[in-house]
């Protein structure tokens, strides 16, 4: 495996130097920890900016995804899904609202919220 100044050499060399991450390079993780190619582990304390607040490689996120990945891939909202529905359910549920629109980004839902502000403004 690559040791962490190289990877961070060539980080450097071919990508955009508008963020300047920390000075330690992740390879893998386990919970709440997290593993540099040199074996040293640290505590995650930033959890992907609170996206990973389940942990690194949660074994039920992990087996969801597997069945998933066996059953179909993606699909767009061009057609019905078979769980899209059940998705919805438990979304009113527990939120006791009733209508949803997923996003994939902030960005998309900032976006559709603008659209949403225009039209019923």
């Amino acid at each position: 495996m690559e040791d962490s100044k190289s990877i961070i050499r060539r980080t450097d060399q071919y990508g955009a130097k508008n963020y300047h991450p920390l000075p330690v390079v992740i390879c893998k993780g386990e919970g709440v920890w997290v593993e540099d190619p040199e074996g040293n582990r640290y505590m995650d304390m930033l959890s992907a900016y609170s996206a990973l607040n389940q942990g690194h490689r949660h074994p039920r996120i992990i087996q969801a995804l597997k069945e998933q990945a066996d059953r179909l891939t993606l699909t767009s909202r061009a057609f019905h899904h078979d769980r899209l529905a059940s998705f919805y359910e438990k979304l009113a549920h527990w939120t006791g609202k009733n209508c949803f629109l997923p996003m994939n980004t902030g960005a998309e839902a900032v976006e559709t919220a603008i659209k949403a502000a225009r039209r019923w403004a």
